[in-house]
């Protein structure tokens, strides 16, 4: 098509808006399916799948079936979401494809809704520029029997600006991104406002790095366009790789256009005319819809050359990365877009001076993107208004490990530990007790119980010894031994160092294996004071973040959790029964009722017995996989502390 001006893009706007519209001329009804990584790994597409087939085989006419990224509640998955005209739009969860055309029959042809199977009613609250409460639906819309959406635990602490499509838009389609206020901000700075002010208002807003870093987003533009050279880049850090997190490759699956529209308008700031998405080749379906959303917005005339008739011209690639978690550092990702192995290099210069093939570099990471078209639309002094002092805006996390609800979600800076944890994630399994919180990925420190009245924002997790991270938050309960959680983090950055410098790559090798004595019983005193040795040469000396931050979990569960490490060393006993050279299996005599389902499960025929009489455990032979304590449904198999060695 020709160039896009600002007056054919709105009258794009107000074209898909009328085409979404149900009743009337328009469909019927609508059903959106949620389509992100979760929806499809617990069956998503089966849901779609038997949908259309059904509305086809029966001839149902006037009914759309669309798709949508994650909904956020992924523990609920696979979702749906279903309109009808001039009523709120019903959330649904847990489905499958008879559950899915039950749905269909009942609420989209005969108005009925599922009330069962149905989550909630109505819109989440989008956008906080209203500092109050979700918006409460007139009378009961004749769903009087659901709750709304926006009073559920799990959505009422949220505010969604990175996330404000949720659930809303086809990734797939740009108009669906258009039709929601998509590429106005970028209409508004190319039309209205100069580089300076783009960046000026960026700064106004206190945007902070989302990756983890937290570096002033308009200092580091303001700084990469008053570097010399005609010649400069962007580049999203798409390389999210801590265990447990998934912010980034939601985004990126989800809304891809929120990501590029913002680094459209970032280029433009510092006066770059290429850039590059750096999204690892885990991510499949996120690098299947960026680069869906990149021809689309070359063929609507929203990239490459004259951007709506500014004068302005900019283009952007897809790099697929390699799955080091060590690009996800800056320069080490540079290096690998250039073609080279991803490895840090020393700072300075920084990238903002020296970046891609020696050019200034402005790299942020995915959910930075895409806070920027909202800021340039409603103002630096809007989003300056939410969050905290020094930490501005919302923050999204992926809440997982042992708690009710794990999902995606977005609430302002500033918001307590608790909140999150107990009314958005509804707290620990029952029978269960909360230990601690673990933020900021395998480089985050563990934040204990007592502490969980803390503020979330930048400042206030790094005084406890955490870090914000990128947003990964992993809740941890009393099942957890802490030390086997501390060696499992610090394996994992050990085994993605780079090599290149020492105190890394040496450094993290000698506390793995002065964590592994003290898991196998073998630990002295003298460890613990060695570990607290190395983890602060480590951190004081490695090159680049991966190092300096490596030693996080053990500082923090060293700071917070001694009293289990002093039982692992001088009792040689593992509080959370984990380690197994400090517990033993046996079989409670007065329980067993000789079913025999724990010997026929048991891989080294470790448990004998004859059916119907008590079973007896051979700890010679026993494994300690606890396959027998999975099986049994009496709680016959015992799971105890013994001195290592015996």
């Amino acid at each position: 098509m020709g160039a896009m001006t600002p007056i054919e893009l709105e009258r794009m706007r107000e074209e898909a808006r009328r085409e979404a519209r149900l009743g009337e001329n328009g469909p019927r009804a609508r059903i959106i399916v949620h389509m992100g990584t979760c929806g499809i790994a617990s069956g998503a597409q089966k849901v779609l799948d038997g949908c259309a087939r059904e509305i086809e085989t029966g001839g149902i006419q006037g009914v759309v079936v669309s798709t949508s990224g994650c909904a956020g509640l992924c523990s609920r998955e696979p979702m749906a979401t279903v309109e009808l005209p001039g009523r709120p739009p019903v959330k649904y969860a847990g489905l499958d494809a008879g559950k899915m055309r039950r749905i269909l029959k009942e609420h989209v042809l005969a108005g009925r809704v599922v009330e069962e199977l149905a989550l909630g009613v109505g819109e989440e609250r989008r956008g906080a520029q209203e500092a109050g409460p979700g918006e409460k639906l007139s009378g009961d819309n004749g769903y009087g029997g659901l709750p709304r959406l926006a009073d559920l635990d799990f959505f009422k602490h949220q505010t969604l600006i990175a996330l404000r499509n949720r659930g809303r838009i086809d990734p797939e389609k740009i108009r669906d991104y258009i039709r929601e206020g998509g590429y106005r901000a970028l209409a508004r700075a190319l039309t209205q406002m100069t580089p300076q002010e783009v960046i000026s208002e960026v700064k106004r807003s206190g945007l902070r790095g989302r990756g983890g870093a937290g570096f002033t987003t308009g200092m580091k533009w303001e700084l990469c366009r008053n570097s010399p050279g005609s010649e400069k880049f962007v580049v999203c850090n798409g390389d999210e790789g801590d265990p447990g997190a998934f912010m980034d490759r939601s985004l990126l699956e989800a809304d891809p256009h929120a990501v590029l529209e913002g680094m459209v308008i970032g280029a433009y700031a510092i006066g770059a005319s290429h850039g590059f998405f750096y999204i690892r080749d885990e991510y499949p379906l996120a690098l299947k819809r960026v680069g869906t959303a990149l021809e689309q917005a070359r063929e609507t005339g929203l990239l490459g050359a004259d951007i709506l008739g500014s004068g302005f011209s900019f283009d952007a690639e897809v790099i697929r990365g390699g799955g080091a978690f060590v690009c996800g550092e800056e320069t080490a990702l540079m290096a690998s877009i250039e073609g080279l192995v991803g490895r840090p290099r020393q700072r300075p210069p920084y990238p903002v001076e020296s970046g891609l093939w020696g050019k200034p570099t402005t790299i942020n990471n995915v959910e930075t993107w895409a806070n920027v078209p909202p800021i340039i639309e409603h103002g630096g002094a809007w989003y300056a208004s939410i969050g905290t002092e020094k930490s501005k805006g919302t923050k999204v996390f992926s809440l997982v490990g042992n708690v009710v609800n794990s999902g995606l979600l977005e609430v302002p800076m500033g918001i307590p530990l608790r909140r999150i944890v107990y009314e958005i994630g509804g707290g620990v399994r029952e029978g269960r007790k909360l230990k601690a919180v673990q933020t900021g990925g395998p480089s985050g420190g563990c934040i204990p119980e007592r502490l969980l009245d803390l503020p979330v924002d930048y400042e206030r997790l790094t005084e406890v010894g955490a870090i914000m991270g990128s947003g990964g938050m992993i809740v941890i309960d009393d099942s957890v031994c802490i030390v086997n959680l501390a060696h499992y983090f610090l394996s994992f950055t050990q085994s993605e160092s780079c090599g290149k410098c020492t105190p890394c790559r040496a450094g993290t090798w000698q506390m793995k294996r002065i964590l592994e004595r003290i898991m196998e019983g073998e630990g002295t005193a003298r460890d613990l004071e060695k570990l607290a040795e190395l983890a602060e040469a480590v951190k004081l000396g490695s090159l680049c973040g991966l190092g300096q931050t490596a030693p996080n979990p053990v500082l923090s569960t060293l700071r917070y959790f001694g009293d289990e490490y002093e039982a692992h060393v001088r009792h040689k006993r593992c509080p959370a029964l984990v380690c197994k050279p400090m517990i033993r299996f046996r079989i409670e005599a007065s329980l067993c009722n000789g079913c025999q389902v724990c010997a026929r499960q048991c891989p080294v025929e470790a448990i004998t017995g004859v059916k119907n009489e008590v079973h007896y455990l051979d700890s010679e032979k026993c494994t300690k996989c606890g396959f027998c304590t999975a099986v049994c449904q009496f709680d016959a198999v015992v799971k105890e502390p013994v001195a290592a060695g015996m």
